[in-house]
Formats: C-alpha cells, sequence, structure tokens
C-alpha cells in the first residue's frame, strides 16, 4: 500500500493518541485524530508528578535494567515481561526526544535535568516540570502534532466521540462512526487502521481523581463488539487526594517526592501489625506518628501506592484518622521555599478546594481511585519470537484496531509505578506508530475496496440506537443510577474486597443494568445534549464494571492492587495468569478466561519494601535484538 494510501484513524488526543498521530504522520500515514474534546485539554494534562528513565544522571549507578526490574517486582509479577523491559530500554531517547522538542524539564543549578523519587524505587529517576509535567509533555507532543497538520498529514475532529468500530465480513476494521458531541450529527470516517487511546474508566467509579472524560466508555463499545478486556480487577488506588464530595482531587505523589511526609496522631494503646508479622504500638500518644516511615523504613512515604493506600486505609479504621474521619496528613510545611515552588501547582489546587494553605498547614488526604491497570487485551510479540512478523504489537484481537495508552492493559500488571503511566503511554503510541504501517502493507485490500454498504448500515445502527435511548421513558434516572453504581463500586472493588460483598455488587450491577432500559431523558434536544451523551455511555461503563467486579471475585488472591484479607497471601501456583474478559451477550455477562503471564526475564521474588537494598538484577533471556522505537 502506497503512503498515500495508508489512512489512519487515532481516536483519543491525550499522550498516547498524540505520540501516535505524530509517528503515523513520520511513517508516511495520513491521520484523523478524534478527540472528545480540545487536543489540549486531554486529560493527560493532569498528571503532575513526572515521567521515568534511568538515565542515572544523579550519580546512583541507575540502569533501564534496574528500571525494567523496579517495574516488574511493583506489577507484583503480573505484566508480560518483554513490553516492560524494551520500554525501559526506550525511555533515555524519548526523554531526549521531548527535551529535544522543548519540553520545559526542571533543571539543577548546573543545568542538568533534574531527577525526583516516586514510589516503588531507591533511585532518583522521574523527571518533571514542576508539578504540571502532563501539561507540558502534552503541550510538546501537540505541537509536533500541529507541524504535521499544517502539511496536510493530521486532520483534527475535536469534540467528537467514538461511537462503532466498522468491520468488514472478515472482521478487519475499515474505520468508525463518530458522533459530533454540539449537534449530535454522527458520521463516518473510513481507514484501514484504527488506534484508540481513549484513556481509563475512572467514571465509573465517579468519585476518582479522572476528569470527565475518562468514562471507559470506548473501550467498553469495542469490548461490546468483540474486543477482548484483560486484567480489569485491577483498579489502582492512589494513596494521596483531596476528599470531596463530587470528587476527588489528587495530591501529587510528587509532594512525597519532595520530601512531604504523611502522619497522623499517635496513640501507644492501640497497635498496629507490621510487614513481618510483629505487632507495634501506634506511634506516641498526642505526637505525630509518621506511620510509613515506621512501617516501611527503607521506602517510608514512597511506597508503591498500592501499599501506601493499604496503609492508610488501616489507620484510618484504627480509629487515628484526622478529626476523626476518614484521612490522614500528608505535610509538606516544612520542606524549602524552593521544594514548596517545585510543588506549586497542586499546592494551589489545594488552597483553591479547600481554603487552607498548605505551605504553612498539613493538607488532608485520602486515597481514591486513581487508576486503571486493566484495559483492552492488546498482542504483544517479542523481539525474539519466532512468529515476530506474522503478528502487531499493540493490536487487539480484532484484526486493525490497535489499543495503546491507559486503554490497553500493558506495562503495568497488578499495580502501576508512579511516573509510569507517562511514559508507558507515550512509549505505546510510538511503537504502534512503526506497527501500524507495518500491519498496513500485509493488507490485500483497502475500505476503499468496501462497498458503501457496509458504511451506511453501521451509521443506520447508531441512529437506531440514538433514536431508541431518546425514545425511552420509563421512571429511572441515567444520573441516579450512576451514583448507585459508583457506590457499588467504591464501596466493593477499591482497596479492601471479599467475595460476599463483590457477589452482591454483581447482583446489583445487573440490576441496574436491567432498570437503565427504563430510563427517561429529562433533554430530548438534539444539541449539546449532555444527559443523552452521558446516556450513551452509560451502557459501556456499566458493561466494564460488571468485567471488573466479575474478574475481582474469581480472583482469590492478594496482589498489588487487588486485596482479600481472606486469602492473605500472593497465589503464583494459581493466579500467575493474566484475567481475560470477552463480551457475553446471549446470557448477559462477562465470560471470564485466562492466559500465563510471559515472565521470560525475571522469575516471581518476594515482593519486599521494608528493606533499603539497591540490586543489580540479572534479567535473563535478555535479547540482543531489541526493536525500539527510536
Amino acid at each position: 500500500m502506497a503512503d498515500s494510501e495508508k489512512t489512519v484513524i487515532v481516536v483519543g488526543g491525550g499522550l498516547a493518541g498524540l505520540a501516535a498521530t505524530m509517528k503515523l504522520a513520520e511513517n508516511g500515514c495520513t491521520v484523523k485524530l478524534v478527540s472528545v474534546t480540545k487536543v489540549k485539554r486531554s486529560h493527560s494534562v493532569c498528571a503532575q508528578g513526572g515521567i521515568n528513565a534511568a538515565m542515572n544522571l544523579m550519580g546512583e549507578d541507575d540502569s533501564p535494567l534496574i528500571h525494567a526490574y523496579d517495574t516488574i517486582k511493583g506489577g507484583d509479577f503480573l505484566a508480560n515481561q518483554p513490553p516492560i523491559l524494551e520500554m525501559c530500554m526506550t525511555a533515555p531517547s524519548i526523554i531526549h526526544m521531548l527535551d529535544r522538542y522543548g519540553c520545559p524539564f526542571n533543571r539543577t543549578p548546573e543545568g542538568r535535568m533534574d531527577f525526583r523519587r516516586f514510589g516503588g524505587t531507591l533511585y532518583n529517576r522521574t523527571a518533571f516540570c514542576g508539578a504540571s509535567t502532563g501539561q507540558q509533555l502534552l503541550y510538546t507532543l501537540d505541537e509536533q502534532v500541529r507541524r504535521w497538520e499544517a502539511k496536510g498529514k493530521v486532520e483534527k475532529f475535536e469534540n467528537h466521540e467514538f461511537l462503532r468500530l466498522i468491520q468488514d465480513e472478515k472482521g478487519i476494521s475499515r474505520g468508525i462512526v463518530l458522533q459530533d458531541l454540539f449537534n449530535l450529527k454522527l458520521e463516518v470516517l473510513k481507514a484501514d487502521a484504527v488506534v484508540i487511546a481513549t484513556g481509563g474508566c475512572g467514571l465509573v467509579f465517579k468519585r476518582s481523581t479522572n476528569s470527565t472524560f475518562c468514562t471507559g466508555a470506548a473501550n467498553g463499545r469495542l469490548y461490546m463488539q468483540g474486543m477482548k478486556y484483560a486484567n480489569g480487577e485491577f483498579i489502582q488506588i492512589h494513596p494521596s487526594a483531596i476528599p470531596g464530595r463530587d470528587k476527588l482531587r489528587l495530591m501529587s505523589e510528587s509532594a512525597r517526592g519532595e520530601g512531604g511526609r504523611v502522619w497522623v496522631y499517635g496513640d501507644s494503646s492501640k497497635q498496629i501489625q507490621t510487614a513481618n508479622g510483629e505487632m507495634i504500638p501506634c506511634g506516641k500518644t498526642g505526637e505525630p506518628w509518621y506511620f510509613l516511615e515506621e512501617l516501611y523504613p527503607a521506602f517510608g512515604n514512597l511506597v508503591p501506592r498500592d501499599i501506601g493506600a493499604r496503609e492508610i486505609l488501616r489507620v484510618c479504621e484504627l480509629g487515628l484518622g484526622v478529626e476523626g474521619d476518614m484521612q490522614v496528613f500528608l505535610d509538606v510545611s516544612h520542606l524549602s521555599d524552593q521544594k514548596k515552588h517545585k510543588l506549586d501547582a497542586i499546592l494551589d489546587i489545594y488552597t483553591k478546594f479547600t481554603g487552607d494553605d498548605p505551605r504553612k498547614i498539613p493538607m488532608k488526604i485520602f486515597p481514591a481511585m486513581h487508576y486503571t491497570m486493566g484495559g483492552a487485551w492488546v498482542d504483544w510479540p517479542a523481539a525474539d519470537d519466532s512468529d515476530r512478523w506474522d503478528r502487531f504489537r499493540q493490536m487487539t484481537n480484532l484484526p486493525g484496531c490497535f489499543n495503546v495508552g491507559e486503554s490497553d492493559y500493558q506495562y503495568h500488571g497488578a499495580n502501576r509505578l508512579g511516573a509510569n503511566s507517562l511514559l508507558s503511554c507515550i512509549y505505546a503510541g510510538l511503537v504502534v506508530g512503526g506497527e501500524v504501517p507495518r500491519y498496513l502493507d500485509s493488507l490485500d485490500s483497502s475500505y476503499r475496496d468496501c462497498s458503501s454498504t457496509l458504511f451506511d448500515q453501521a451509521l443506520k445502527t447508531e441512529e437506531d440506537v440514538r433514536n431508541e435511548i431518546m425514545e425511552r421513558d420509563g421512571k429511572e434516572n441515567v444520573h441516579a443510577l450512576h451514583d448507585e453504581l459508583a457506590d457499588l463500586m467504591v464501596g466493593n472493588v477499591t482497596v479492601k474486597r471479599n467475595n460476599a460483598d463483590l457477589s452482591k455488587t454483581l447482583e446489583g450491577l445487573e440490576t441496574i443494568r436491567e432498570r437503565a432500559k427504563h430510563i427517561t431523558l429529562d433533554d430530548k434536544s438534539r444539541v449539546a445534549n449532555q444527559t443523552y451523551v452521558f446516556a450513551r455511555q452509560f451502557e459501556p461503563m456499566l458493561e466494564l464494571a460488571i468485567v471488573i467486579a466479575k474478574g475481582a471475585l474469581l480472583r482469590n488472591e492478594f496482589r498489588g492492587a487487588h486485596y482479600k484479607p481472606e486469602f492473605p497471601e500472593r497465589d503464583d501456583k494459581n493466579w500467575l495468569k493474566t484475567t481475560i474478559a470477552e463480551y457475553d451477550k446471549e446470557n448477559g455477562g462477562a465470560k471470564i478466561s485466562y492466559e500465563p503471564v510471559d515472565i521470560r526475564h525475571l522469575e516471581p521474588i518476594l515482593r519486599d519494601y521494608t528493606k533499603a537494598k539497591k540490586v543489580k538484577p540479572k534479567l535473563k533471556n535478555v535479547p540482543a535484538n531489541l526493536q525500539l522505537p527510536i
């Protein structure tokens, strides 16, 4: 297929989508970029703390192999290891690329790029732009995409939403149906490959750190069209967010990376169990108790997020929460003015929403739903796999439909290391920028060869759905149902889980599914109707909620972000495997199966964060022909 004929649709204008668009244009493709909002307002702009790369500019003898080791271990050995290895090996080149593009990374007084620590590691390997790193990275890549837009290689469809993947009679992707969010007009975009980069599903939980764009509806719609969804049960809870009635606002890990401390007032009459089973007093009565520093002296306030969230919950359940509530202190008041200045972006957020100045008094924080390690199942033939050239990295089981960024399941396993998110989004986008042209070259036909009937039928299907939702005349309110959905998910499928409540959650979700068929829209206009738009999103969101809850119910172990007190051990014998969900339309649920995890580079070891021990890991079977996208 000639370069002039290579047309690709990218859905999502965040870091993953922009990286993919940039690389696809570089490789001769014409890209149609679809985004539910203005690209520069995509959810990636909310990422605060930094991006990981083991560049060893701090003289700590760090390396990409150690970064890979920390990531594999941090994910509790549930992530396939070849993509992690190659991502970490590429990370320094990605930082150099962004630096060349003009990203304003923080610098040391000597002018070198500055790095801070993030959770789950003993190394300063997180590059950052104050506390607005995601925003600066997004603007940097947006400038590159605008260059290609000016050359006619990129066409943007902002304020449009993906509704349906169009597949030919062989199941090959040939385009999408999308919706104009202003006038609700439906239209078809045609292409021979579609890249989905639509982020996570935070709005399923409603009270999360995510923006309102993160519905998960795009992945839910693809799942209902036959796309496999992997590791749905692994939901990351961020240890530090501002409690709020509407949502929880993130207080970045950068606050702890710069020296912020988590504490509550101690009570020596109470005891808590340490990681080695010892019972110790909960500090000294009436004095600050820096419990993370005492329970995990090696990592302190920078333990991995799953551990930090559980420990904060444990302390609050002992009745030690600030003012008797479910909250603890995150204190940066003791930091130097220079360090506080680096954190201005998030400290101003805290002041805006609470009225208190965290530069002078400690912040009150509590864990919040933050990230979805699960997502679309995507293929990843490793560099040394014999059938490498017959398969395509980051492609879903739907031919020609690729998935990247937070909306896929790779790189993190059962828990995500802080600051690996921005890296994995950009990396996956760069990978797909090379894989899609290779896929297009393998096709023996194009969307141009397809009958117009294929596209007309897809459009009519979505028109029928729109009309049916508009005409519903029941007693239910979709926003009230969303509140009930969120209550179930936040209450039973976050930090602590048990099978009895998970079973009740599934029953509740199935009831909500039936009730959702009987909603009535408060607004039935055909212009800027946000009630309709959300009602259209709610069904696929609900199906993903069922995937998450069912996967959690079936996984009887304690691993990473999945914590069942009744099954307190990690169970590699039975659960060192990836959960795969497939939509079961006939039986109204999720069909769950499993596949083994690729652990070719590092055998599972004890995930211990109580001791400080820098290791030079020996990763085995590291191929000499790693195929890095830069």
